[in-house]
């Protein structure tokens, strides 16, 4: 696809959940690396979605603010950053649809997605096992947290009727929409599924025709999932972690499975497809690229705690880094370290990591000190990269109790379960497209 030479020196980024935490701070630490990195030539458009105009007006103007009077780039023309806001509920499927037709409608060309926002449900603190912990067993406990559980079966309200999203009142865009079959019955969708995972994955079914650069370097897709994702968190019997009180983790554990084997021969199958744009006869070539990372511990608001736990819970994280944890970064900024730079890495420099070390889980990761870094990051099955004696150089810390070193045998299984699950994920993104209409 020919583009002037204006939308070619423009780089195209959407990030999901964009007004707080993790998404705000990405969108931030993107722009200001981006100044200070790119040529002066070259210009951002920061694509970002909330869930209603108010909020998306309200997260503009902060990240105007922020880029006239950053340190890090009010001396290099902030004019060079540029903002469009979408609505998006990603629980709400014709949301998704009615933002992924104004994107088309408004964009050239996307070169990223962010897949940023994200929920964890209401959760359960086994307190006084929490209170142990943070004594006698500080780093791990804050690390791999075995004491909070969430809730069973929540599901998003349903889709195939007039009610509008409850914040999406706020938006005309999003309180007018509907299905065409209102009123149809229609099988339950998860709400933490749909939040973290279903509702990213059909927008960027959707938005395939503003990824098909026709050429190198391809665009990207970058998942932002979490550290702790064991594999007994997901099974393919329960795709929407309805009956386990691990709702969190199977959507991230699901986020690791499906970005890490997109690009495996056992998946083309179902990976071509999802590439196929609507309407089109074949799959992008080439295909955009998966990439998955995570932020590592951060001092977000995803599991809300009352002022004096939340402070209590920042202390035991700075505790854990100045003990040794390499995963406790505390700060979202740190924590945007690994999204942000799997953004602006050059092709070369990612397609030169993944040949001498696999493809990977990136972390966001900080010494004693708090100085940030990029690493690797060990994911059930898979190992550091997918190859089999690899990651003896990261020792024991940051690791999972009971991990074990990848074989062969746990590679092949992990290649049959991604297999199954982009299997599984077609068969129902399908089934909601036909009965969105």
């Amino acid at each position: 696809m020919q583009q002037s030479d204006e939308v070619s020196d423009c780089t195209y980024v959407l990030i999901t959940g964009a007004n707080t935490g993790l998404g705000f701070a990405t969108c931030c630490r993107l722009a200001d690396e981006f100044l200070t990195t790119r040529s002066a030539s070259q210009s951002l458009k920061l694509i970002v979605s909330t869930r209603s105009a108010k909020k998306s007006k309200d997260t503009i103007a902060r990240l105007q603010h922020h880029v006239s009077s950053s340190p890090h780039t009010k001396a290099i023309s902030p004019s060079r950053i540029s903002f469009h806001a979408v609505q998006l509920d990603l629980t709400s499927l014709p949301s998704v649809r009615a933002a992924a037709q104004e994107l088309l409608s408004s964009m050239p060309k996307i070169d990223t997605i962010i897949c940023n926002a994200g929920i964890a449900g209401p959760v359960i603190i086994d307190w006084p096992r929490a209170f142990w912990a943070a004594i006698f067993d500080p780093i791990y406990s804050v690390t791999f947290p075995y004491f909070v559980q969430g809730s069973l079966g929540l599901l998003t309200k349903p889709q195939l009727t007039t009610s509008p999203a409850k914040d999406a009142t706020e938006s005309s865009d999003i309180s007018t929409l509907s299905s065409t079959s209102p009123g149809a019955s229609e099988p339950p969708l998860g709400e933490i599924f749909s939040a973290n995972i279903f509702g990213h994955y059909l927008l960027a079914h959707a938005l395939t025709p503003l990824l098909a650069h026709g050429s190198y370097p391809p665009a990207r897709i970058i998942c932002v999932s979490s550290l702790d994702t064991p594999d007994h968190a997901f099974s393919l019997t329960d795709l929407q972690g309805l009956t386990t009180t691990q709702a969190y983790h199977s959507s991230k554990r699901l986020t690791d499975i499906l970005a890490l084997t997109a690009a495996l021969p056992t998946s083309k199958p179902y990976a071509d497809k999802f590439f196929t744009p609507p309407g089109a006869s074949r799959p992008l070539a080439p295909h955009p690229r998966f990439y998955v990372c995570h932020p590592g511990i951060s001092a977000t608001d995803i599991f809300p705690l009352v002022f004096v736990l939340k402070w209590m819970k920042i202390l035991t994280f700075y505790v854990a880094r100045w003990l040794g944890s390499p995963w406790h970064n505390i700060s979202t900024r740190k924590g945007a370290c690994a999204p942000v730079w799997l953004a602006l890495a050059t092709q070369e420099t990612l397609d030169g990591l993944e040949e001498q070390g696999g493809l990977g889980k990136w972390g966001s990761a900080t010494d004693a000190g708090g100085s940030e870094r990029v690493r690797r990051t060990e994911v059930d099955g898979w190992g550091y990269g997918g190859k089999v004696g690899q990651g003896t150089e990261y020792g024991q810390r940051g690791r999972r109790r009971g991990a074990k070193e990848l074989t062969v045998e746990d590679r092949e299984a992990f290649e049959d379960l991604g297999r199954e699950a982009w299997k599984e994920m077609e068969a129902l993104r399908e089934e909601w497209e036909e009965r969105l209409g």
